[in-house]
């Protein structure tokens, strides 16, 4: 799978452009100033390196090592520095403890996956520690303009509340909103929003 990503991310250009997700930039002052920040699927570092320009210490994990090599570009261009770890979330597994924060923005893995990988995300998070994710869901499919074929990768809101059974639920919503990043992701899009707090 990793071969895929590294096609894609192999241009000049990037994919999904530079700046920072709408709804992680709406929602960032809520991650702990202190502490470690996981963002999971990070693909070529826009996310990332946003908020290590906030100020955080964050840790980009992708299973693409070109997406990763872009963002660690990105983040010298920026002045500001980020780790990479290049992994494939069907064998990572979220260490308990460390992480004051943990981002997902359009990491779509299949559903099994994402069930034993939120739970980990759970255990993972310090008390206080915030969880953000946004995602397509299933009713995207066949729009175009970005996200999953495959509705077994594109969950509901009430599939992450199950998922994340242990954290309080700050902010959840399926909404339609408009989505301009890069070419990779354009148009009105069917999303899932979530923000959730560990004790």
């Amino acid at each position: 799978m990793s071969g895929k990503w590294d096609a894609k991310y192999s241009g000049m250009d990037f994919l999904y452009g530079t700046d920072a997700n709408d709804f992680l930039v709406a929602h960032a002052a809520l991650l702990p100033r202190a502490g470690r920040i996981l963002s999971l699927g990070e693909g070529e570092g826009r996310n990332a390196v946003y908020l290590a320009g906030l100020g955080h210490r964050v840790v980009a994990l992708d299973q693409s090592a070109v997406g990763l090599a872009k963002a660690e570009r990105l983040a010298a261009s920026r002045g500001v520095r980020i780790e990479t770890c290049v992994a494939d979330l069907a064998d990572y597994a979220v260490a308990p403890g460390p992480w004051a924060g943990i981002v997902s923005i359009w990491c779509h893995v299949p559903s099994v996956i994402r069930r034993r990988l939120l739970g980990e995300v759970v255990r993972a998070l310090e008390p206080g520690g915030v969880f953000l994710l946004e995602s397509y869901r299933a009713a995207q499919i066949g729009r175009g303009g970005g996200g999953p074929a495959d509705p077994d990768l594109t969950p509901s809101l009430a599939d992450l509340c199950a998922d994340l059974a242990g954290l309080d639920i700050v902010h959840g919503l399926e909404t339609e909103r408009p989505v301009a990043e890069g070419v990779g992701h354009r148009g009105l899009s069917a999303v899932v929003q979530v923000v959730a707090r560990r004790h």
